[in-house]
């Protein structure tokens, strides 16, 4: 009896079912045997922390540093996709999207509690003073500050530049293009999305599982629901079922529009703690807060406590620096989705600061808040719950406020919202990773990762075995940090070449660049080109004109090619056609043409603004192997073409000396 897939499917066998089978044994080792997982997994992660703590530490400086650089150099003007293309979504929805999938959920649950925890038990010097008041927020900034994002931001933007730019898949196995070339497509690139699938599957489930535990906790205290196990399978089942819906609705319809909702309430609960709490006092401790992480900021990075050797760092920073390299895959998979079209800069921006600047303002809001009310109020009970359980820890918190029944239920739509988003963008990261990059596949497929996430996380729950696989994705960080080390460096070294050809290639975006070395008898007069630079031809035109003017050129030329010994192809497609000149190993010359629609100037329309939109002139524009280059060459005599070939095919062989 074979196996039959549906007609309709887009998966990358070895992949899917590679995944599949390895989720089912570790979720059946973890559940049947959830101790000795626990012990075993445990034991591998305390030797990392012993052994390679040091490793963890300067892999997470490097990655921010390295973003750093790339966001401030002159690699910051590359875009990720072809030059001429444009961002996918406005700030809003990227903003929204971005601090959805990367922290919202663990805002929820540690906004509150990690500073307390740190006031009252600080890794040096005493607890529940005015010092360990500021050092509880100097760590809190640093454990969900700029290193944790800058983990996120280097596979991000690895996967985005290879992907969009490079037309490479986006999966996790192009990360690896630089250093074993097209062998991803092989047996490496496979087991690295199979591991890609294993981190975010468990990594979503098993936070799923605790999560639920959490909310449980949260409508028991304000509602006085049951804690029970149905309780918290019901509560997987429903939250599963929600991000089904969203992720088979696609992601511009279903998880945008919750991100946006998610970006929408964490905006209001934050107002509102900071309007009915003490305003003034967190604005100051905002900016000194601020001020404190920066200039600790280098001291904190490389502190290992090597002199003063104490459990502390094991249990927080390395436990953080693990868990946000181990959800790297995934989260880096989704921002680098929804970040086509970007610069570099643009995106080390976006994705470094401004996520990051909004954690902060967050932990500062609840985090101050919490330890004002223990250290000046002395509400003491608010330390002990958070000490007892840390899913209470922000209810509790609520409970001092006026509104408080509102704010609860404010909270446990947030926390519900931002579990639904983490599963459905999680499903979606998943289902690209098994269908090799591929975004529009078949609804059973999104289903059935989704669900599958779901099932796992009620399996565990029913057997224990949570902790185990949430230990066992944290020691897959390890190899992993080093694997992306390595990527690194390969993205530079294809930055620079990038860089340099854009430095190789400066086109001017006028009609007069391609006429040197054209007899004046030949060339435009500027009537004609006054002409050619008020035209606006529809579809039609430029067709005819890449038909008849652009395609005969270029074939002779191929000719011309071919006899000097080139290999030489003639590409024609849709609207566009492309004359690809290949140099063996080094970089092919491609020249293209295509006609690319635009809106007309408004002066030139007496149409209602809907009549507008639906009429279109056509450009016949340039495009090279690194994208669009903005000019039109409609109306260019066949000599004018000829000469603008010649002028960037010499360019391009310049770039070629330039990097041998």
């Amino acid at each position: 009896m074979s196996l039959r897939l549906p007609a309709n499917s887009k998966i990358n066998p070895p992949v899917f079912f590679g995944s599949a089978f390895l989720i089912l044994v570790l979720v059946a080792y973890a559940a049947a045997f959830p101790e000795a997982a626990q012990s075993l997994f445990k034991g591998v992660q305390a030797s990392i922390i012993d052994n390679a703590g040091w490793f963890y530490v300067l892999a997470v400086a490097i990655f921010l540093i390295f973003v750093t650089y790339l966001g401030l150099s002159r690699h910051g003007d590359i875009k990720l996709g072809p030059d001429h293309s444009e961002p996918d979504y406005s700030y809003t929805s990227w903003f929204a999207m971005l601090f959805s999938a990367g922290m919202g959920i663990g805002l929820m649950f540690f906004g509150v509690a990690e500073p307390v925890m740190h006031f009252l038990a600080p890794p040096v010097g005493e607890g529940g003073t005015v010092e360990a008041a500021q050092e509880a927020m100097r760590l809190t900034f640093f454990h969900w500050g700029l290193h944790a994002w800058a983990i996120y931001a280097v596979v991000a933007l690895i996967l985005a530049y290879f992907s969009f730019r490079h037309r490479l898949p986006l999966t996790l196995r192009s990360a690896l293009y630089p250093i074993i070339g097209d062998r991803i497509y092989g047996p490496i690139g496979h087991a690295v999305d199979i591991f890609a699938i294993l981190g975010t599957v468990l990594g979503v489930a098993t936070s799923l599982g605790y999560g639920v535990l959490q909310v449980n906790s949260g409508l028991h205290h304000v509602f006085g629901l049951p804690e029970s196990t149905p309780v918290q399978i019901v509560l997987i089942v429903c939250i599963t079922a929600l991000a089904t819906l969203s992720v088979v609705s696609g992601l511009d319809t279903g998880i945008r529009r919750l991100s946006e909702l998610n970006l929408g309430l964490a905006v209001l609960l934050l107002l509102f703690i900071l309007i009915l709490g003490p305003t003034a006092l967190l604005l100051k401790t905002f900016v000194q807060n601020t001020g404190s992480y920066l200039s600790d900021i280098v001291d904190k990075t490389f502190n290992l406590y090597a002199y003063k050797p104490n459990d502390w760092i094991g249990g927080w920073t390395l436990f953080y620096w693990g868990w946000w390299i181990a959800w790297s895959p995934f989260v880096g998979m989704f921002i680098a989705r929804i970040s086509r079209g970007r610069t570099i800069r643009q995106f080390v921006l976006g994705v470094l600061f401004v996520p990051a600047g909004f954690t902060l303002m967050w932990m500062t809001v609840f985090g101050n808040t919490a330890i004002h009310m223990i250290l000046d109020q002395g509400l003491n009970s608010l330390g002990e719950t958070v000490n007892n359980n840390t899913a209470l820890a922000l209810f509790a918190f609520l409970e001092q406020f006026p509104f408080s029944g509102f704010l609860s239920v404010l909270a446990t739509i947030m926390v519900v919202v931002f579990f639904v988003t983490s599963s459905d963008s999680g499903s979606m990261v998943v289902d690209m990773l098994a269908s090799g990059g591929d975004d529009n596949t078949p609804i059973w497929q999104r289903v059935f990762w989704a669900s599958t996430e779901g099932i796992v996380a009620i399996a565990l729950l029913l057997a224990g075995g949570l902790s185990a696989l949430q230990t066992a994705t944290i020691v897959s960080a390890l190899p992993f940090a080093a694997i992306l080390l390595v990527a690194c460096y390969g993205l530079h070294k294809a930055l620079i070449l990038d860089s340099t050809k854009r430095a190789a290639v400066q086109t001017s975006l006028s009609a007069p660049a391609p006429l040197g070395g054209i007899p004046a008898s030949k060339a435009l007069t500027w009537k004609q080109r006054i002409k050619t630079i008020s035209s606006f031809p529809n579809r039609d035109e430029v067709r005819g004109f890449l038909k008849q003017d652009v395609e005969p050129v270029l074939r002779e030329m191929a000719e011309e090619y071919q006899a000097q010994g080139y290999e030489v192809e003639v590409k024609v497609k849709d609207d566009r056609i492309a004359l690809a000149v290949q140099h063996g190993e080094e970089m092919d010359f491609i020249y293209g043409v295509r006609a690319r629609p635009y809106v007309p100037p408004s002066f030139l329309l007496t149409e209602t603004r809907e009549q507008e939109e639906k009429r279109r002139y056509f450009r016949a524009e340039v495009f090279l192997s690194e994208g669009g280059q903005n000019y039109d060459v409609y109306g260019y005599t066949r000599d004018h073409i000829i000469s603008d070939v010649l002028d960037k095919y010499e360019k391009h062989m310049h770039f070629l000396q330039l990097v041998r």
